[in-house]
């Protein structure tokens, strides 16, 4: 056991208390700097957690299926629109919020079918990394359980940066089910059922030299009837428009 070492005789002084007062403030200070940050921060731990995503109503509705992890929007019509995306790409909210809503109303009127493969090019820039993924395969098993419309249009809507936190599996499931998603989302998205499919379909896209520019594959990659064009195309216009 520690002991206290023996104080001194006091000596007599005439120097002025100053030293010792401003001693005792700053020790007073300092003890409500430190108490005050344990209770900010115990208040912190508390009220922290996981933000939800907010739900982003889609422009319009329209059926979804799934085959070999690649999404199918609406039914034959007289255009086809493959689009190749990542959930991590800047690019793709830029071509979703200036198109998003034209190619869901075309495709809810039966102007074009859409064919979205979702890819996982970004894995490696979310942290931890694999955030392209998880949301890939979110917005597949969306599409298995009718809810692919809001699912898509929320997680562009509310993307988190390049380099920052995705969202969490948590997050993922708790999106789906306030956007309507059937029953059998949560245990889809829980085990990551098409993830496998999502980094195929990034295999195959980024190995399809029709799909490349200056020879590489990146997001997003439009493709109108079987010929690629570019984001910003005026082709489009007709297409949606109808």
């Amino acid at each position: 056991m520690a002991t206290r070492p023996k104080r001194p005789a006091p000596k007599k002084s005439t120097a002025s208390r100053m030293p010792t007062i401003v001693a005792v403030v700053v020790v007073v200070l300092v003890a409500a700097v430190v108490f005050g940050g344990v209770f900010l921060s115990g208040n912190s731990s508390e009220s922290a957690g996981p933000a939800a995503v907010a739900v982003t109503p889609a422009p319009a509705q329209y059926t979804t299926t799934v085959a070999d992890g690649v999404v199918t929007a609406g039914g034959p019509a007289p255009h086809t629109l493959d689009l190749y995306e990542d959930a991590l790409c800047p690019a793709c909210q830029a071509f979703e919020q200036r198109e998003g809503d034209r190619i869901a109303q075309a495709v809810a009127a039966g102007r074009v079918q859409v064919r979205y493969h979702l890819v996982n090019l970004l894995d490696q820039r979310s942290s931890p990394p694999g955030y392209s993924s998880a949301a890939g395969n979110a917005m597949i098993c969306a599409a298995e359980s009718n809810a692919f419309p809001a699912v898509h249009t929320s997680l562009y809507a509310a993307q988190p940066p390049e380099g920052a936190l995705g969202y969490d599996t948590g997050q993922l499931i708790d999106l789906g089910q306030r956007a309507g998603a059937g029953p059998g989302y949560a245990e889809c998205v829980t085990n990551g059922r098409h993830l496998g499919e999502v980094a195929v379909n990034f295999q195959n896209a980024s190995n399809d030299p029709a799909l490349q520019q200056q020879g590489s594959f990146g997001t997003p990659t439009i493709v109108l009837d079987g010929r690629r064009i570019d984001a910003g195309s005026p082709e489009l216009d007709p297409v949606l428009a109808g």
